[in-house]
């Protein structure tokens, strides 16, 4: 047979709590010892327990009906490199954190989700457009923003070229959807961005290149049009040509020259003494004629008179003789008038001819000199035209290449357990809870509802010493065993 153990309440309003403690002020101690705690909680098992029981029982019915939201993840790695194949600049190391941080802002921003949301048709679903209050207009942004609370992307550890795209939500095959159709998006800009300014430069080198084609084209047909109207095929040879019949002339007009200096000094000599007629045969008989005359005339005088038939014929003879010799030597200036009037009719002649010829070769060199002009622009444009031909192909090669920077490294897939709510994280807190509650309701109550339950309660809190202390006593009592 039990006997209930009924200990008296110690009553705020009572005698006992204005009573004088027996046992100095100074050797009570403030606070519950372990024993009373112990005392407490065993007295509160019971409650302790079905506390604990229902805060369990709370937490596995939320962990029941807590929604169940899937995340997905898409893998996805980051090249730096720069693909332009005119500019061919090399990134930079140091702005690798920045870059990285870049991209996520991009891949997270909405001009990614934007067309996320068109493909999947995301505006359409009622789970992500309930609740929109405006018009059809702004429904693509409402549910970028709705998408945006459910997508995180972060970039591997270490700093390393990774970037996770996660995605949540109710349905797992929607999550792995939406991740990689954010990955594919992200991925097909940043292939745009990379690609698109090797492509521009590709397109406008193709018009430069053109450009530079007709400029070839334009500066040949100058040329031709021009030795069509100059008459020069090849103007070098032309050139040399005139001026060796330039140099021609000029050696023919000194000899003009000379030979009118040399007429000169023989017409303005006296005829008798002249080279030619010292070395003229007829003369110098005519004269050797008359001196023999002469002498014999002297010596026909020194014994015949004046008016002798001989002294007369011998005269006569004479006078021939200085007919003949006058005549050859009129011949002799004549011919010597004759030679320089021809010479300075010749001299006249060859410098006409010399002057026309300098005026062909100034008038060539100045038609050469304007088509060395041409030619010169011809050759300048073909140069140019050139190297930018010889650079073509690489120029095509690095604009049609396909590379791209960001490459999968794995792909989203429906995941098989949900990501919250973490049902065992759940379950261990609830534990904690519910033996905290346990613990706490019962010394809570205790505190604000005091009884006697041990003897640290006498000695303690009312300064009441012990002496002894008996067990539970056997009878029906309204009063425990304590003295």
């Amino acid at each position: 047979m039990s006997y209930a153990r009924d200990l008296p309440v110690l009553a705020a309003h009572g005698a006992m709590a204005h009573a004088t403690p027996l046992m100095p002020q100074d050797e009570t101690l403030p606070g519950l010892s372990l024993s009373q705690l112990a005392a407490i909680l065993w007295s509160y098992r019971a409650y302790s327990l079905l506390i604990a029981a229902g805060v369990m029982v709370l937490v596995a019915i939320a962990c029941w009906i807590w929604p169940r939201s899937y995340q997905a993840t898409a893998t996805l790695m980051v090249n730096f490199e720069v693909n332009d194949p005119l500019g061919g600049h090399e990134f930079p190391i140091g702005l690798l954190s920045s870059y990285m941080a870049t991209q996520v802002e991009l891949a997270h921003g909405s001009e990614v989700l934007l067309p996320v949301v068109s493909r999947l048709g995301l505006a359409d679903d009622r789970q992500y457009s309930a609740g929109y209050p405006g018009e059809s207009a702004g429904l693509a942004d409402w549910v970028v923003t709705r998408v945006q609370k459910n997508l995180i992307i972060e970039q591997g550890r270490y700093g390393s070229q990774l970037l996770y795209v996660n995605y949540r939500a109710d349905d797992p095959k929607r999550a792995a959807q939406v991740a990689n159709a954010v990955a594919e998006v992200y991925s097909e800009q940043q292939y745009a961005r990379l690609t698109g300014p090797a492509s521009e430069r590709a397109q406008r080198y193709t018009e430069q290149l053109s450009d530079l084609k007709d400029k070839v084209i334009v500066a040949q047909q100058q040329v031709t049009d021009y030795r069509q109207r100059s008459g020069l095929i090849d103007s070098n040879a032309k050139n040399d040509l005139d001026l060796q019949l330039m140099s021609t002339l000029e050696q023919r007009l000194l000899d003009a020259q000379n030979q009118k200096r040399v007429a000169q000094a023989r017409s303005a000599s006296d005829s008798a003494v002249g080279s030619q007629v010292l070395g003229s045969t007829m003369v110098q008989s005519l004269k050797t004629q008359l001196a023999l005359q002469s002498a014999q005339m002297a010596q026909l005088r020194a014994t015949l008179g004046p008016r002798h038939p001989q002294v007369l014929e011998l005269q006569s003879q004479m006078a021939q003789s200085r007919r003949s010799l006058g005549a050859e030597l009129d011949a002799y200036s004549g011919n010597a008038r004759a030679e320089l009037i021809s010479a300075t009719e010749l001299e006249a002649k060859l410098q006409a001819a010399v002057d026309q010829q300098r005026a062909s070769v100034v008038s060539v060199r100045q038609l050469q000199d304007d088509g060395a002009k041409y030619q010169l622009e011809l050759e300048s444009a073909q140069s140019v035209y050139k190297r930018a031909l010889d650079g073509y192909d690489q120029v095509m090669f690095a604009s049609a290449g396909g590379y791209r920077n960001v490459d999968f490294v794995s792909r989203a897939v429906a995941p098989a357990k949900p990501s919250k709510p973490k049902i065992r994280v759940m379950l261990m807190l609830g534990a904690l809870l519910a033996v905290g509650l346990g613990v706490a309701l019962p010394l809570i109550y205790e505190l604000l509802h005091r009884r006697i339950r041990c003897r640290d309660d006498m000695e303690r809190d009312l300064g009441i010493p012990v002496l002894v202390e008996l067990g539970p006593l056997s009878t029906h009592g309204d009063v425990g065993a304590l003295v």
